[in-house]
């Protein structure tokens, strides 16, 4: 927990993967079980962005988790959840295999300088849409801005005004910058690339089987439980510390 931006608040995203309606479905039981987690541990807890699902569940959610530690202990999240069940939504009762895909983000402020040039963003405005708010549907207050050169985009719809949802996704994108410069060794932000890992086979962190059997399983840490109804609920210190240790270990070696 010694990183530059372990102490900061985190910014989750969630996006479903492959998997369809499951998928959608299975991205929303994730946002509770990380808002069950937050809550426990007395984080606040705010959402920035929703897309809902076109049948159920959600396409996209991005939360800020407002606390010290919570990037420290929720970058181990970061990667992709599978999950096996028997589908709710099939009418044949069959075993139906779907993924999400979670980013993890740390919860920047001003203090972090990151200069990145105005030609490398493209900036658009739609209405936020969704239930209540004087604004709703009638003002283009959501903003999406995409950085050009990696193609990373984020969104905010939550903020009352434009402006406010542009400081917010213009911060999200600084983050998701920082961490991806980061992870490739970059000098400059300039010489990133924005890949992205597809949420689908191949790509997980961590299966959850809900049929035949129980369990929780993390790939790299080895760690598993069939308390699956704790772990859906919030329950993820387990995997989290099995992580930090395993990472403690690498570091030292």
């Amino acid at each position: 927990m010694s990183g530059t931006y372990d102490q900061k608040g985190a910014v989750l995203t969630i996006n479903a993967g492959a998997g369809g309606t499951d998928a959608q479905d299975w991205a929303e039981m994730l946002l509770r079980m990380y808002f069950r987690w937050a809550e426990d541990h007395r984080y606040k807890v705010h959402e920035v962005e929703r897309s809902d699902g076109d049948e159920a569940g959600i396409k996209s959610v991005t939360l800020e988790i407002d606390g010290r530690y919570a990037y420290g202990y929720l970058r181990s999240e970061k990667g992709t959840h599978r999950l096996v069940r028997i589908s709710p939504f099939n009418a044949n009762d069959k075993r139906q295999t779907s993924f999400a895909g979670v980013e993890i983000m740390p919860l920047i402020d001003n203090s972090v300088q990151l200069d990145i040039p105005a030609k490398d963003l493209e900036i658009t405005t739609t209405r936020a849409g969704g239930k209540g708010g004087q604004n709703v549907n009638k003002v283009e207050t959501a903003v999406r801005i995409l950085h050009i050169p990696t193609g990373i985009a984020v969104r905010c719809t939550q903020e009352r005004s434009q402006l406010q949802n542009k400081e917010k996704a213009l911060a999200i994108l600084k983050a998701k910058l920082l961490i991806v410069a980061q992870e490739q060794k970059a000098k400059e932000i300039a010489d990133i690339r924005g890949d992205i890992v597809e949420a689908a086979w191949g790509n997980q962190i961590r299966n959850y089987v809900f049929h035949p059997y129980q369990m929780v399983k993390d790939l790299r840490t080895g760690v598993e439980t069939t308390a699956i109804t704790d772990v859906m609920n919030g329950e993820l210190d387990p995997f989290i510390q099995a992580y930090l240790r395993q990472e403690s270990q690498l570091v030292d070696v």
